[in-house]
């Protein structure tokens, strides 16, 4: 398979990445804290990958993903910060664990550190106290990452499940890929996405956000990096992703019944999800 046209690599190498995180006696913590808030397959490894090329700025991974891991998400901290201290702060006591490990001192060229967080991570545990330690926190930033067409999203984590690829490092086109929805699947899903988008807002309207929507970031990339940028307050750089799309394939190709669902989707609020 042909791989797709690459944008010049400029993200950093994991140990340069390493090195800037190294908690330094003379580093500082007086940089921008935030986090990327939303759900999985919404571009979240794109804005993430990309931010991550920027010199001044560090994004680690879906922390809270595991409950038995901590999801650093660059290879040389997750080769040495797992041992069982450390996931016992994570698991016990999630705002010492972060203040200590994720926005700790960080080399003073770092002008803001952030990391993923899920509307689904830490809800249901021990570590179900990092919620409101967040919402309290109303100096963090929130990065509200959010795609609107919910039908994308279903797709998506099926396809991800049924080939255990969740990210495109390399460019290569992946297989086709093809299944069926249930109408009663698609509409719940629809019906969570607007209701977990809304519930976040509120929950943190005390805070500064910024809104990213997946289709408009990915139309035009320029503009919102810069904004996103804007919002963390460094300064401009190009910055590139170190993932590409996983699927170029049309709705009617992936949905093996497309137009029966589209017909039924007819005069909803979601008929827009099914144009091809």
């Amino acid at each position: 398979m042909k791989a797709r046209t690459n944008f010049s690599q400029v993200r950093p190498s994991h140990s340069t990445i390493l090195n800037r995180a190294a908690g330094l006696v003379s580093g500082h913590k007086n940089y921008r804290r935030f986090i990327i808030l939303g759900r999985g397959r919404s571009g979240s490894n794109l804005l993430r990958g990309s931010l991550n090329s920027h010199s001044q700025v560090i994004v680690f991974g879906e922390i809270f993903r595991f409950y038995n891991s901590i999801g650093w998400e660059f290879p040389d901290y997750d080769r040495f910060f797992q041992n069982r201290r450390l996931i016992s702060m994570m698991q016990n006591n999630p705002a010492q664990f972060l203040d200590q490990h994720v926005f700790k001192r960080f080399s003073k060229s770092i002008s803001a550190v952030g990391f993923k967080l899920f509307y689904y991570h830490a809800q249901d545990d021990s570590r179900k106290t990092l919620w409101p330690f967040l919402k309290n926190q109303t100096d963090l930033g929130i990065i509200h990452l959010k795609r609107n067409n919910a039908l994308k999203v279903l797709l998506s984590e099926k396809r991800a499940f049924e080939t255990d690829r969740w990210t495109n490092t390399t460019g290569i086109e992946e297989e086709n890929f093809s299944t069926a929805l249930e109408f009663e699947e698609c509409r719940r899903v629809f019906l969570r996405n607007e209701e977990e988008k809304k519930h976040f807002d509120r929950y943190f309207e005390g805070h500064r956000k910024l809104d990213v929507i997946y289709e408009d970031f990915v139309a035009d990339w320029t503009r919102e990096m810069e904004r996103i940028q804007d919002f963390l307050g460094v300064p401009h750089e190009t910055v590139r992703p170190s993932t590409y799309k996983q699927s170029n394939q049309r709705l009617s190709e992936i949905i093996a019944n497309y137009f029966e669902l589209k017909e039924r989707f007819r005069s909803t609020p979601w008929q827009g999800f099914f144009e091809d």
